[in-house]
């Protein structure tokens, strides 16, 4: 009842009321109004989108004050020392590396820039997931990185919060909030029935009263202490949580609530059940044993199904484990059901920011984490049935770095919660529901199960919110520490990582390829990096020292026992699989990487690590295997699998993946072979690489596994892998800056590398807190140590180039390492890349300049005394025999033999020779060498060697007598002959089983003394061998050393090439670098210094060497095979035909590139005596004919047709424009040189008649036609023929040949039409040079009447077609509003003004490409394409057809002096443009046009400009200045030649135009009180003004003279620049050397009178009425002088731009946009992409290019600091003008370092706009299709 009154009455005044009454004493009263008041209000049956309910808790809380003051009341209590701010995904944060104490720490904008980071390692970047400002919390980062507002701590000294401000909202807020949870029950329905769709609208319809929730954490300290009170109390949540007694729908929702609970547990209802009843049967203990799952394996039921599920069960102490996570979750408060909702929604966002808002809070802080790690597994359940799992992985991590960051925090709960075995256990969970049956080793019986990486789970990634979380309280050392010493987590840990053991298990395909290439080695790649690799680097940090000993003893023990229970599992004994290969052993490099740090910093012994041998031999297995299969994937034997298997092979070697997979294997196999039997090591590689067969000393053998091709590739690979094995020392001692050095060595020496890519490149312990930290000073240092920085440079036309570092030049002497390059690079090619380089920078400094050099041999750093076993590898005689026969077998040219077998066999002869070993001699039987040492082996000699090859071989002997040296039982197979000439044999097979037995069987009677094997072991024949072997005996009578330097023979081609003295002459160090000569004088050269025994063999065999002789004549090397033979011929045929076409192409292309314009080279032949009666001719660039262009076959020149806007874009300063970068800058676009000629036409057209005023300015400065050639001709014909190929060919990228658009076929330039060429002789050039001396009254009579003739309709014919075409192309290269400026919309009139204009556009852009003026003369490279004369004819013949009404011709008032007829009005003369005239007088007149006529224009025009520039001049004087000057002009009249003197034509031009008062008037003020105040007009100044106005009109003339006659053009100083041109257009004679002060008055030559012609045209002006007088002025005060155009000045740094342009709102939609863009032209800011601003279909930045532009633009995306060139429809991504410190562009600013302008780039930029050079230079276009 109370409530009712209470809803009627205003909501401010009752809660001001309810207030008062709370604050009593005795408050009863209150408490039970409020109550019921918000029982009505705050009713969960309404529906939750009315805001009433909302409107009535802002009020209530507010106590009675409006809602915003209150708000502002509660922020003055704010005592928060942190900032929290939170944000979502996209936001730019900062995150500084210097000051971060946790790599998760990141700022918002705002406490970075008021921070002090200068100096500091930070980086801006883009959230991925949202996250929070870290500012003010000094257990994520240092106090000193805080900004000023957290550093002062300024919540501290905040006076405390008076008890009723937040009184209500204690009593109104618990209510808001149990509402809000009813609402989010009543809601939820089972994923299952519902869809996303019902959860999402439950969500909107309480969007207002989230967001409500998140306003009041916004604001401060003293409301967030409210809301946590209310969410962490369980009196209150008891109290509202079931709802009142007889509340129905209360009930109802609880029920809901309930339901959902019951399968929150990670083990669901049913499951546990059963659990518990098989617990009674015996089999188990209580639930709390189902963490002790331990080892999954497949038990065979009685059915024979498999099924997993049915586990061994281990019984650990349940006692450390918390049964509660298997449970069902207990809510005990509101943020724990806030909680349990929020993840049942699948973490919406507002919910998220509300909760983060909080966090600030300390004790919320605590107690949210806690439920967070409560409510885990259900996390993890939820995140696996979700279909939006990318967003909800963002979203939990959002709030799970928020938590797990702070070391202090995460301790806690782990003690308190345990953290660690909730999220182990969890991650074993997770991995279950995916596991298969393992197919590894022994398919049938496997009893293994790894995951399936074919499921979403790891496909998607699904795993990484959890795995992230693990990996970052692991890199807390209390937390790492707990792991590692809880030994039942070690154990789960350890049956974790097993199921990824053999993973994504490839089978190689053998008879055809495999239909479907599955591409799930990504997801096992990443899960093995993930899950099971960066955990391991958490782990390894925190064993760094002596103390930690105990961990690695724990780690390394489980690491065995669980290989062990694998290998069981997967039933290996001792020989591996054939034709498997999996690239995924994390136990075995778990097993690795703590051996090596246990070796490296903790100093324990590697012995009391290892197990015995023949657990070391079963683990050498499988990493041995992946690196005979790399072998076998790039000898192409696995090509059948597809592509997906190279990519396997890639990705183990790259560098993100190599130091967690291939380096662990290769260290682990180096701890192997230290330890096991060297023999039985290198005869298992060898078999391993099933290159056995091949290591023969017959010339013909049969391998059973390999073919012929794929046995070369084999045998190197299995050779430089030796290599590797024994010279790699990354953990066999090399210190971390060593490792450094030499990863940055190789990467360098492969390519030159940009900073960014290098840091990208070297490998880095992924976990962030390891050694080395990209960025960290040891990696700058290192850098500057090996490398020099080459700064971008900039070829013009060229590639934008970034800065690189390459290698310095003592690195490329003394560091290259060809052994590390092979073990980095992931393409081959980058291999032969490095040896370039190398060989280039051999050449260079001369140090080898013959041949190809070989790989340097590098000296190593020393072996750790834990590993000098590995040297025996390379003193054992296995290894000796393969040696041997290898160079014996490359001396006599055996097949599949190469320069890369020989070179590898002699680094491992020289790695022997450097790593010594004491020398003994063993006297066994039946062995080649006496001993296991090289030194001792080399100068050995062997006779004969028994071998069994098959009948047809050459070496089979015909007579069957044995050698008479041997005794006869040799030839029956017994190879022990105590005989020191008897037959060696060896079988590598027989060997290893030999070892392997007596291995065996040592451990298993522990005898002491070996067991002999029977004599029959040798000759042990591998089965299946095709019976027709037989045994032969060979003559060798070599040793190793007489080998070698019979090829050093065979290698420098020299019989003897070493004298018996060369050992004494040699010197030692010249042999650091070179080819196989080199290499084999300097083993030679070692082995003498290290034994006498060496030295004296050595003298003695170069005392008698022979060319080598094949043990029989016919060799294989004698006969090639005919087949060869042919194919030589036939290369030898191809190579003579291409050199041949090459020639004939190149001579083709000088003379192509040759076309000047045809006259020009007319006007060149002049100076010679004789005349050429000859056409010009023309090269067809399609049919390579040549000849002249005729009417019906026209030739004509390739040209691109583009609209352009660079003229108007020009403005008076030479200053450019500045990019506004705050909201007090504007750019004025009002003052441009399009803008300006706008103004002028239209005020032009309300005064005067439209035909007259179209044809006294010119259009074109916006949107003006500019044609560009790139010098080549094609007939036309030949042209459309092409053109309809191109039609045909689909496979066009980049242009549409539908608008015409082709490229070159000669040089490719982009080109869009043709441009005819007018056929004619050269012979007419000449009588229109011929100088001649008539009379100037004679010419302007002259051409009066060529003007009067009428213009003669062409000919049809094909020329005059195609003129017509190309009119009609340039006519469609532009907009209709950049043609139609005429009143009335297409009249002739039109037209007219548009033709001319065209060639108005093109002579000023020449001149703006010239620099704006013609002091360079003709040596501009623009001049030589020039398509100008060309264009000219063309315009000229579609302008003849419009003749000029000789009442209004032009030339009769610039010569004649005529009676004022005032009845129309034409534009008065001295407001006409004269180089418009000019060139409307040449393209009327009869072509082709004398130049004398040509002359006579000029001086005539010259007059009329040269009085307009008096006029404009006499404008800017004062009235006092004007008087002077008027009467000082009168006084000069009468004096001679008062018609050449300025002084006297500027006085009558004054005093003419002072006539009408109102001339001056208009402007009076103006002028000269701006700043010219203080200008006092000299002869000087005044002449300099003078010339300054005429000599835009000069230079315009000049050019025309230049393109129309072929006149040179000479060069000048600046100040010279007037006189030169005046002379070149014959208004000056050619004066010997030019009079000092230079007169523009001089060059005029009037008709009739001067003073009356010009009293004519000023009284034009004065004439007309007063109301025009106002304008008059501006019209004739017109300054033709234009400064070049620029594009805006960017400010330096780029920041400066993003922070004010990325949250800009854009101007027309009001929105801030996702993609903003700047015109770097005008400086408009639009939107990319936005559908906001789109127009007819046409998106915005495509709109304002062509408003802009004309349909250029050149456009710069803020958020990824890159430019984008628009050119009509096509597009293309230019580059970025910024680069960061390092000289790079960071496109998409994905690196975030800080970017510098680049002037140079910029200036790139502005110049290919200026040149019109977009479509040329940059090669990657595409067709944008109005969507940009």
């Amino acid at each position: 009842m109370m409530a009712a009154l209470l809803l009627r009455r205003d909501k401010k005044s009752t809660a001001a009321q309810l207030k008062a009454d709370l604050n009593r004493t005795d408050n009863s009263f209150g408490v039970r109004q409020l109550q019921e008041l918000l029982d009505c209000v705050l009713n969960p049956e309404k529906p939750a989108a009315d805001t009433e309910a909302l409107d009535w808790c802002k009020c209530l809380i507010a106590g009675g004050e409006g809602f915003e003051e209150f708000c502002k009341t509660v922020r003055s209590y704010d005592n928060a020392t942190l900032c929290g701010l939170v944000w979502t995904a996209n936001f730019v944060a900062y995150r500084c590396r210097t000051c971060g104490i946790s790599p998760c720490m990141s700022l918002c904008a705002e406490c970075f820039n008021n921070g002090d980071h200068t100096s500091h390692d930070f980086n801006m970047f883009r959230s991925q997931a949202g996250g929070a400002c870290d500012c003010g919390d000094s257990n994520v980062m240092r106090e000193t990185g805080f900004c000023r507002r957290h550093r002062l701590r300024t919540g501290e000294n905040v006076p405390s919060v008076p008890r009723d401000l937040l009184l209500m909202s204690e009593m109104v807020l618990p209510r808001f909030i149990i509402c809000i949870i009813q609402y989010l029950r009543d809601g939820y329905t089972e994923p299952d029935t519902s869809t996303e769709r019902d959860l999402q609208k439950v969500l909107q319809q309480l969007e207002a009263q989230i967001s409500f929730l998140e306003d009041l954490t916004k604001m401060g300290g003293a409301m967030r202490t409210v809301l946590t009170k209310i969410l962490t109390n369980q009196e209150t949540f008891k109290d509202l949580s079931m709802g009142q007694e007889g509340n129905l729908y209360a009930k109802n929702n609880y029920e809901k609530y309930l339901s959902a609970l019951k399968n929150s547990g990670l083990v669901s209802v049913e499951e546990k059940a059963q659990a518990e009843s098989s617990a009674e049967a015996g089999e188990g203990v209580s639930t709390g044993s189902l963490y002790t799952s331990h080892y999954y394996f497949f038990k065979d039921d009685q059915d024979g199904e498999q099924s997993v599920g049915q586990r061994k069960r281990v019984k650990l102490s349940s006692t450390t484990k918390d049964p509660s996570i298997m449970d069902s979750l207990k809510h005990k408060c509101f943020l724990e059901e806030l909680l349990f909702w929020t993840i049942k929604y699948e973490f919406p966002q507002k919910m998220v920011t509300f909760l983060l808002n909080m966090l600030p809070d300390q004790d919320y802080k605590i107690t949210f984490t806690k439920t967070f790690v409560q409510h885990y597994a259900f996390i993890m359940k939820t995140l696996m049935k979700s279909h939006e799992s990318d967003t909800m992985s963002n979203r939990i991590v959002h709030i799970s770095v928020q938590l797990f960051s702070n070391e202090e925090l995460a301790r806690h709960v782990t003690e308190e919660c345990q953290l660690l075995d909730i999220m182990v256990t969890v991650l074993l969970y997770m991995m279950e529901s995916c596991l298969i049956k393992s197919e590894l080793q022994d398919e049938e019986n496997n009893r293994h199960v790894v995951v399936n990486c074919g499921e979403a789970l790891l496909k998607n990634n699904t795993y990484w919110p959890l795995v992230s979380d693990f990996i970052n309280i692991l890199s807390h050392q209390s937390v790492a520490k707990k792991f590692l010493e809880d030994h039942s987590l070690l154990m789960l840990w350890m049956s974790f990582v097993s199921f990824f053991q053999g993973m994504n298990l490839n089978k190689r395909e053998l008879s055809e390829h495999v239909e479907f290439e599955s591409q799930t080695y990504y997801a096992a790649f990443a899960a093995e990096l993930e899950a099971c690799a960066q955990p391991m680097w958490g782990l390894l940090t925190h064993c760094k020292v002596k103390e930690t000993q105990e961990y690695t003893k724990t780690v390394v023990r489980y690491c065995l026992e669980t290989l062990q229970i694998w290998f069981d599992a997967i039933g290996f004994v001792d020989e591996p699989a054939p034709n498997q290969v999996t690239f995924h052993l994390p136990l075995h490099r778990y097993y690795a990487m703590f051996l090596s740090k246990a070796v490296k910093c903790q100093g324990l012994d590697l012995d009391s690590l290892l197990p015995d041998q023949e657990m070391l031999m079963k683990i050498m297995v499988h990493p041995l295997q992946i690196q005979a299969s790399l072998s076998e994937i790039h000898s192409n034997m696995w090509v059948r699998n597809g592509l997906q298997i190279k990519g396997q092979a890639m990705t183990y070697v790259q560098s993100h993946f190599c130091n967690s997979m291939i380096d662990p294997d290769i260290f682990l196999l180096q701890v192997c072979a230290s330890r096991l039997d060297p023999d039985y090591f290198i005869s298992s590689v060898f078999e391993r690489f099933k290159v056995v067969d091949l290591l023969t000393m017959a010339s013909v053998h049969q391998n059973a596994v390999l073919d012929s091709e794929q046995e070369r590739p084999m045998l190197e690979g299995a050779l430089t892998f030796l290599v590797i094995l024994c010279s790699l020392r990354i953990h066999l001692g090399m210190a971390d800056d060593e490792i450094l050095r030499a990863e940055m060595v190789s990467q360098l020496c492969m390519n030159d590398r940009t900073h960014s890519s290098l840091l990208d490149l070297i490998p880095e312990n992924p976990n962030p807190k390891s050694g080395i930290v990209p960025g960290s000073c040891s990696f700058e240092e290192m850098l500057s140590a090996v490398a020099d920085f080459k700064a971008p440079v900039f070829e013009p036309g060229g590639s934008m180039q970034q800065g690189m570092y390459t290698p310095k030049a003592e690195v490329w002497e003394k560091e290259f390492d060809p052994i590390m390059v092979v073990l980095r690079t992931v393409y081959r090619r980058d291999v032969q890349s490095a040896m370039d380089r190398y060989s280039a920078f051999l050449k260079q400094s001369g140090m080898h300049t013959t041949g190809n050099p070989w790989p340097p041999y590098k000296e190593r750093t020393p072996l750790h005394p834990c590993y000098q076993g590995l040297d025996r590898l390379l003193h054992c005689k296995t290894l000796h025999i393969v040696i041997f026969t290898l160079l014996y077998k490359i001396w006599l040219d055996h097949s599949n033999m190469s320069e890369h077998v020989l070179c590898m066999v002699l680094y491992l002869i020289e790695l022997g020779l450097d790593n010594q070993e004491p020398c003994i001699e063993e006297h066994c039987h039946d062995s080649w060498f006496p001993g296991s040492n090289l030194l001792c082996n080399l100068h050995h000699v062997i006779n004969y060697v028994r071998v069994r090859v098959p009948e047809t071989a050459p070496e089979v002997k015909r007579d069957r007598e044995p050698p008479p040296s041997t005794s006869a039982e040799a030839s029956s197979f017994v190879g022990w002959f105590p005989l020191h000439n008897s037959a060696q044999v060896f079988s590598l097979v027989a060997e290893r089983r030999r070892k392997f037995q007596e291995i065996i069987n040592r451990s298993s009677s522990e005898a002491s003394q070996a067991v002999r094997p029977k004599s029959g072991a040798t000759r042990w024949v591998p089965p299946g061998t095709p019976p027709q072997l037989v045994t032969e005996i060979l003559e060798i009578r070599e040793s190793m050393l007489s080998l070698l330097i019979k090829l050093h023979q065979k290698l420098s081609a020299k019989q003897n090439s070493l004298s018996a003295t060369w050992l004494e002459d040699a010197g030692a160090d010249s042999h650091a670098h070179g080819d196989g000569i080199t290499a084999i004088e300097r083993i030679l050269t070692k082995a003498a210094t290290r034994s006498r025994q060496s030295k004296r063999s050595i003298q003695e065999i170069c005392g008698k060497v022979s060319p080598p002789v094949a043990p029989k004549k016919n060799s294989p090397t004698d006969r090639k095979t005919d087949k060869e033979e042919r194919r030589l011929r036939a290369r030898e045929r191809q190579q003579k035909l291409l050199a041949e076409f090459a020639s004939r192409q190149k001579s083709f292309m000088e003379t192509a590139m040759d076309v000047e314009s045809p006259d020009a080279e007319a006007a060149m032949d002049l100076g010679a005596s004789e005349v050429i009666e000859s056409e010009v001719l023309y090269d067809c660039v399609i049919c390579g004919q040549s000849g002249p262009s005729t009417e019906d076959r026209p030739t004509g020149l390739v040209v691109l047709l583009q609209a352009s806007s660079v003229l108007g874009h020009r403005c008076r300063s030479d200053e450019a424009k500045k990019l506004p970068t705050t909201d007090e800058e504007h750019i004025y676009p009002g003052d441009t040189c399009g803008a300006a000629h706008d103004v002028r036409l239209s005020l032009m057209q309300r005064f005067f008649k439209d035909s007259s005023c179209l044809q006294s300015v010119s259009i074109g400065w916006d949107g003006g036609v500019y044609v560009q050639t790139c010098g080549h001709t094609l007939h036309i014909d030949c042209h459309k023929s092409y053109m309809e190929s191109l039609r045909n060919d689909q496979v066009l990228q980049g242009f549409s040949v539908d608008k015409g658009e082709f490229t070159c076929p000669l040089c490719r330039q982009f080109a869009n039409s043709v441009l005819p060429c007018r056929p004619g002789r050269s012979t007419e050039a000449v009588s229109w040079h011929m100088p001649n001396n008539k009379k100037t009254s004679v010419l302007v009579k002259e051409v009066a009447d060529l003007q009067e003739q009428l213009g003669l309709f062409p000919t049809e014919s094909n020329l005059s077609k195609e003129m017509e075409l190309v009119i009609k192309d340039i006519k469609n290269t532009t907009q209709r509003k950049y043609m139609d400026y005429g009143r009335n919309p297409g009249s002739p009139d039109n037209d007219f003004l548009f033709m001319y204009s065209v060639a108005r556009t093109n002579l000023e852009l020449e001149l703006v490409h010239r620099g704006g003026n013609l002091c360079s003369g003709g040596a501009s490279a623009t001049a030589k394409r020039s398509c100008l004369n060309q264009l000219f004819h063309v315009l000229a013949m579609h302008m003849r057809l419009y003749s000029i009404d000789s009442a209004y011709n032009p030339w009769t008032r610039l010569t004649q002096e005529l009676k004022n007829q005032q009845d129309q009005p034409e534009v008065p003369m001295l407001f006409r443009d004269c180089p418009s005239l000019l060139i409307i007088f040449v393209l009327t007149m009869p072509q082709p046009l004398r130049k004398e006529h040509f002359i006579c224009l000029v001086r005539m025009l010259y007059n009329l400009q040269y009085t307009q520039a008096l006029a404009a001049l006499s404008a800017k004087f004062s009235p006092e200045e004007r008087q002077a000057w008027s009467t000082s002009g009168a006084l000069k009249k009468n004096t001679f030649n008062a018609e050449k003197s300025y002084e006297a034509l500027l006085g009558h031009v004054i005093a003419e135009l002072s006539k009408e008062k109102t001339v001056y008037e208009v402007n009076t003020e103006e002028p000269y009180m701006v700043g010219h105040g203080a200008i006092v007009w000299s002869p000087q100044s005044i002449e300099y003004s003078l010339q300054q106005f005429c000599l835009p009109y000069l230079r315009l003339s000049c050019l025309l003279l230049h393109h129309l006659y072929g006149d040179n053009l000479s060069g000048c100083s600046e100040e010279d620049e007037f006189s030169s041109l005046a002379t070149c257009v014959g208004l000056l004679a050619p004066a010997p050397q030019p009079s000092n002060p230079m007169h523009s008055a001089a060059c005029l030559d009037w008709m009739v009178n001067a003073f009356d012609l010009m009293t004519q045209w000023c009284s034009e002006v004065t004439g007309l009425s007063d109301t025009q007088a106002e304008q008059s002025m501006t019209l004739l005060v017109q300054d033709p002088q234009w400064a070049s155009p620029h594009l805006l000045c960017l400010p330096d740094n780029y920041n400066i731009i993003f922070q004010y342009y990325h949250r800009k709102a854009c101007t027309a939609c009001k929105k801030v946009p996702k993609d903003p863009a700047l015109c770097l032209v005008c400086g408009a800011f639009v939107c990319l992409k936005g559908l906001c601003c789109k127009q007819q279909g046409i998106c915005e930045c495509v709109l304002h290019s062509q408003h802009c532009g004309a349909a250029t633009g050149i456009f710069l995306l803020i958020n990824a600091s890159v430019i984008i060139i628009i050119r009509g429809h096509r597009f293309c991504l230019w580059g970025s003008v910024y680069l960061d410190a390092h000289g790079e562009e960071d496109r998409d600013l994905r690196r975030g370092k800080p970017l510098f302008l680049c002037e140079e780039r910029y200036k790139v930029l502005e110049q290919q706009w200026v040149l019109h050079t977009f479509d040329h230079i940059n090669k990657r276009w595409g067709p944008h299709y109005n969507g940009l």
